[in-house]
C-alpha cells in the first residue's frame, strides 16, 4: 500500500445501482453497466453526488461474487419511489450504511486493487480490527465493502494514474466495560 489506511466516519449515503452475480473473469458484465445507472439517473432528474462505485455483497471463493455497480446521490431520484429492491440486472435504490470504514487510496491500475486489497485486509487484522461481514465456510457476507474509482476515465485514460478508494465497514464497537 501506498499510504497507511485510516479509520473515518461516514454517513449514510443513498445511492443507485445494478447487482450482478459475477467470477473475476466475468467482473467487467457488472463494470460495464454503470453507464445504465448513469443514464437512469439522468432520466430521472437526478445528479451524481459522487463517484461511481462497485460494492461487493457476497465474496464465495468458489462460486463468485455479487457485486453492484453504484452511484452515489444526494436523496432519493424523482419518480424512483425511495429505496426498492430489483431482480439482478435492474437499476434499484438503497442507501451505503453509516459507520466507520477502514479506507486506503490507491493511485495505480486497477489490476494492482487485488494486491492492496490483500494488504489491508492484513493490516487490520494485524490490530486486531473486526470487519462488518459474517463468514461461513469460504463464503463472506460483507456489509459495506467498497471500491470508490475517483479518476473519471474520460478525463485521464492512463488507467496507471487512477485513484481508487477502498473503503470496507468494521464492525460495530461492542459495549465499553
Amino acid at each position: 500500500m501506498q499510504n497507511p489506511p485510516v479509520v473515518v466516519e461516514r454517513a449514510a449515503q443513498p445511492y443507485a445501482a445494478i447487482r450482478e452475480a459475477v467470477t473475476m473473469d466475468t467482473f467487467p458484465v457488472v463494470a460495464d453497466r454503470l453507464a445504465e445507472v448513469f443514464d437512469w439517473l439522468a432520466q430521472h432528474g437526478t445528479e451524481p453526488a459522487g463517484a461511481p462505485f462497485f460494492r461487493y455483497g457476497v465474496i464465495d471463493v468458489e462460486r463468485g461474487m455479487e457485486v453492484e455497480a453504484g452511484v452515489p446521490v444526494a436523496g432519493p431520484p424523482q419518480g424512483a419511489g425511495g429505496e426498492a429492491a430489483a431482480d439482478a440486472g435492474e437499476v434499484f435504490t438503497g442507501t451505503l450504511p453509516a459507520g466507520r470504514y477502514l479506507t486506503v487510496t490507491h493511485i495505480g491500475h486497477p489490476d494492482e486493487l487485488l494486491g492492496v486489497t490483500a494488504g489491508l485486509l492484513e493490516w487490520a487484522a494485524a490490530r486486531g480490527m473486526e470487519w462488518d461481514m459474517v463468514k461461513a465456510d469460504v463464503v463472506e457476507e460483507w456489509g459495506c465493502r467498497l471500491e470508490i474509482y475517483k479518476t473519471d476515465p474520460r478525463e485521464e485514460p492512463d488507467r496507471s494514474k487512477w485513484e481508487t478508494e477502498l473503503a470496507f465497514r468494521l464492525a460495530d464497537p461492542g459495549p465499553q466495560r
